[in-house]
């Protein structure tokens, strides 16, 4: 009955593993799938990166707006009246006015004519119209900085946030797909080597079967070694599966040039680490430190806030100031250049119309009120700096500081291997001279792949700790 019982476990194994050979002949080659083509895919393909240059385009659109307060405007109007064979007024007015950037001024071109029976005589022309070229100039209020150079001063500013932003983004979605990557990498290493301890443990069976079945090891032994393939097999059911969901969540991250998402073929396979290669430079850390002080987007968002508050706190203080508006306007009934026309008709310091305005609030509590609220912004955003600045000291040095634990556990995790290498070698020797048993080689093979899978834990740690160090520095590995 033992016999038997051998013999059926032999076919059984033998029939599993002509199935995979049968799988591995079908199969294809495997290929490495490295972290650089993860970010050449990623950085051309995905949809997040294309809709973060969107942001760019549209501080931009938001430039060319306020730019669009500069646009010289053309105005016309005609109205004519006539009732009981009476023309009450034939009115035309049209003007071409330019802003100018110096001191807010306002070049005015007009043309007015203005004929009739019941023409309001303060605006009454003759028959040939009136030409005149004129300026307006706040010589107060709206001097040094207005409204419409505040918009524009403060949309180029949103250009510095929208790039901060931009880059924010982007290190995210490289951060989580650069994480997604080394827990693949991670699964597939689990992976390998419980498909190695299977090989390892049905080699050993086999063995151990054909000399139970000629009479030189007991039952016991084959039973106890197929019971270890029957526990690795269970195992790697597990692992087979958990390699599968993280092919499919690094898969999120590749899209092809027509924006469909792809998926990552089955006979990709990871980059191999060099084990001793993974210790952190010793400058790293200052260099990333220097780096994000002076470029880590969130302070560029800040530091963009914080020009954005300048100008208005500057535009709030100009509103203070009293509003004083004078504007001088030459006049002429020159139609055009080559038109002659008598000295006291044409343009000359004589013809000319001359306005002043002058407004100022008693109390300016509402100027006041919001330069007070500007000015409690700028504070803030100085608090918001300070704590920022700290908080990203902080982060990046506390992940230089796991990634050199990680760097001194993976060293300590290569020599503990090596001894639980030789312990398993002493002990296959020992078994061949019967001082030992099966449990003790199982238990030493069973350590070994704990030890090997903490190994490629320790690597995945220590590589993604790596990815969000520079990710705290506000940059990309």
């Amino acid at each position: 009955m033992s016999r038997f019982y051998v013999l059926l476990m032999l076919f059984c194994f033998g029939y599993w593993n002509s199935i995979k050979a049968q799988e591995n002949k079908q199969g294809l080659p495997e290929i490495a799938f490295t972290v650089e083509d993860l970010e050449d895919l990623l950085m051309a393909n995905h949809p997040v990166v294309k809709q973060t240059m969107l942001l760019g385009k549209t501080a931009q659109a938001q430039v060319a707006q306020a730019l669009g307060k500069f646009d010289p405007t053309v105005y016309a109007a005609f109205q004519n009246k006539h009732f009981g064979n009476t023309a009450y007024y034939n009115q035309w007015n049209s003007e071409l006015k330019v802003p100018l950037w110096l001191a807010g001024a306002d070049l005015k071109v007009a043309y007015d004519r203005n004929v009739g029976a019941f023409t309001n005589p303060q605006s009454r022309t003759n028959n040939a119209g009136l030409s005149a070229v004129g300026l307006s100039i706040p010589l107060g209020q709206g001097l040094f900085i207005d409204s419409r150079r505040n918009t524009l001063w403060q949309a180029k500013a949103m250009l510095s946030y929208a790039e901060a932003e931009q880059v924010k983004q982007i290190n995210a979605i490289w951060f989580q797909a650069v994480s997604d990557y080394w827990n693949w990498y991670y699964a597939h290493k689990q992976y390998r080597l419980i498909y190695e301890g299977v090989q390892l443990a049905e080699r050993r069976f086999r063995g151990i079967s054909r000399q139970t079945l000629l009479g030189d090891r007991p039952t016991i032994d084959s039973v106890e070694a197929s019971v270890t393939v029957q526990e690795r097999k269970i195992e790697l059911a597990k692992y087979e599966i958990e390699l599968k969901n993280a092919r499919l969540l690094l898969s999120n991250h590749l899209w092809n040039e027509n924006e469909a998402p792809v998926e990552l073929p089955d006979n990709a396979i990871p980059e191999q680490v060099d084990n001793r290669q993974l210790v952190p430079e010793t400058t790293l850390l200052l260099e990333l430190l220097e780096q994000a002080q002076q470029f880590h987007p969130e302070l560029l968002k800040l530091e963009s806030k914080g020009q954005q508050l300048l100008f208005e706190e500057r535009y709030r203080r100009e509103m203070i100031k009293p509003k004083l508006n004078v504007s001088g306007t030459l006049i002429s009934s020159r139609r055009n250049f080559t038109e002659t026309l008598p000295n006291y008709y044409d343009f000359n310091w004589s013809n000319y119309k001359f306005g002043l305005e002058f407004v100022f609030p008693i109390f300016l509590r509402a100027e006041r009120g919001k330069l007070r609220e500007v000015r409690l912004k700028q504070d803030q955003l100085r608090f918001d700096q300070v704590i920022m600045d700290r908080n990203i000291q902080n982060d990046v040095t506390i992940k230089y500081n796991d990634l050199t634990a990680y760097s001194r556990q993976i060293r300590l995790q290569i020599d503990n291997i090596a001894s639980q290498q030789i312990l398993l070698r002493g002990e296959l020797q020992k078994f061949e001279l019967g001082e030992t048993t099966l449990f003790l080689i199982n238990s030493r093979e069973s350590k070994l792949i704990e030890m090997q899978i903490k190994q490629e834990n320790l690597i995945t740690d220590y590589q993604k700790a790596l990815a969000e160090l520079y990710y705290k520095a506000g940059t990309r590995l």
